[in-house]
């Protein structure tokens, strides 16, 4: 009886493989978007200190010079122009790891219905090989019963 042999199974390899980049890229993406979050919250921190600081620099009872309050408040619209710059490199990044986990969910539902299909072939050649063992048997049987 010839060897099981799964005509598809170059495909399947190949699907394999791509899934597998597909993880890396997925799990690259996740990385950069949780560097890019950390980002973020570094610069919301940052905004905090300097709001702070600055609290304490005008609360009541002490002089505050008008240079103080422009260096302030450049400061703080500059920081705010940073935090909206990253919060739209935070969007980008998420969109980005959106399309790779679907991407990943499409060849991983592909890679399936391939290795269902491999899986329903195996059974298929398993039914054919135990009919035509049991055919010989029979063919056996019944020689046997005739040589008697």
């Amino acid at each position: 009886m010839k060897k099981f042999k799964f005509q598809l199974e170059t495909l399947l390899k190949v699907t394999k493989r791509k899934k597998d980049d597909a993880e890396m890229k997925f799990a690259e993406s996740s990385r950069k978007l949780e560097e890019q979050r950390a980002k973020l919250q570094g610069l919301l921190r940052e905004l905090a200190e300097g709001q702070e600081e600055f609290a304490d620099k005008t609360s009541e009872g002490k002089t505050v010079t008008i240079g103080v309050i422009m260096t302030y408040n450049s400061f703080f619209n500059w920081k705010r122009k940073q935090i909206e710059q990253q919060q739209d490199v935070v969007l980008k990044a998420t969109q980005d790891k959106q399309q790779k986990l679907k991407i990943l969910m499409q060849l991983m539902t592909y890679l399936k219905s391939i290795e269902q299909l491999k899986e329903k072939r195996r059974n298929e050649y398993n039914a054919e090989v135990l009919f035509e063992e049991q055919k010989m048997l029979d063919e056996i049987g019944l020689q046997l019963s005739m040589r008697k």
